[in-house]
């Protein structure tokens, strides 16, 4: 099965489907499923920019409302999570995932979900502290002090969901990264991109706590997230002799490496979207 990888979407799914098509064109291949690592932005209408954690220069429609209301279609079948610059009261909508437009389907703040017989994991949003232990307490149209930031934060509950996974995981999904996932790779040029990092590498304070927990307790053999807007890749060697391939990709701008195909061996498309019956026994 050949999976394309994108990054943050930002709600520019015109453009990305059109990279993946000049993609395919030219490495004459035929991926089967498009991922996107969070910020995607499922905008359906101004309403919605309201309930969505960004600056006011920034509040674009976007193309999703497109795919949305029919007047385009999915080329390719698109699985994502969400980031922290989300409308959050339209994935709250879905919080167990489902479709959020034809072909487009939405993981859910946390979920396992088939595709053919690929199994993904994911958890959206990103970690803070101060929110880790508490409910969600949000309510669209997320007016109340911080509710519009909080409701992105991940929650220990959707967290605990993803521990209990028991059967194995192909490819896992999150928006920020692992916490310690630096240290597998080539840290030193990470610095040398993102300079303002240097700090929180050297702290080992970068990235979530709970994802690192689910990466060295589930393994997958794919992990791929986006947030920092950079490259990067890692090898995570286990103590069973097992490994998880680690890659992040930048936001969907040119000349920036915000797309990778990747080749998943003894997997096959066949069948599309399947709901997990471990998951929902999980549920």
């Amino acid at each position: 099965m050949r999976i394309a990888v994108e990054g943050c979407c930002h709600g520019e799914l015109d453009k990305i489907y059109a990279a993946l098509a000049h993609l395919e064109k030219v490495e004459n291949v035929k991926v089967d499923l498009l991922i996107c690592c969070g910020d995607f932005q499922a905008v359906r209408d101004a309403r919605d920019l309201e309930c969505m954690s960004i600056p006011d220069k920034y509040k674009t429609l976007g193309t999703f409302h497109r795919y949305f209301s029919g007047e385009r279609r999915a080329p390719v079948p698109t699985l994502f999570i969400g980031g922290n610059h989300e409308a959050s009261n339209y994935l709250w909508e879905l919080y167990y995932g489902g479709f959020v437009a034809p072909d487009v389907y939405y993981l859910g703040h946390s979920g396992v979900v088939r595709f053919g017989n690929l199994r993904v994991g994911g958890l959206s949003g990103i970690f803070k502290g101060n929110d880790y232990r508490r409910g969600h307490y949000e309510r669209p149209p997320y007016k109340r002090g911080g509710e519009v930031k909080s409701a992105y934060h991940v929650r220990q509950f959707d967290v605990d969901k993803l521990r209990s996974v028991r059967e194995p995981i192909d490819v896992f999904l999150s928006h920020d990264w692992p916490r310690g996932i630096s240290r597998y790779g080539d840290q030193a040029d990470l610095i040398r991109k993102k300079r303002f990092l240097a700090d929180e590498l050297r702290e080992n304070s970068l990235g979530s706590p709970p994802a690192e927990e689910l990466l060295h307790a589930l393994k997958p053999r794919y992990w791929f997230s986006a947030h920092l807007h950079v490259k990067f890749a890692a090898m995570v060697r286990h103590g069973d002799g097992s490994a998880t391939r680690f890659l992040a990709l930048d936001k969907c701008l040119p000349r920036r490496d915000f797309m990778q195909i990747v080749d998943v061996p003894d997997r096959d498309p066949t069948g599309g979207f399947r709901l997990d019956r471990e998951w929902l026994s999980i549920l």
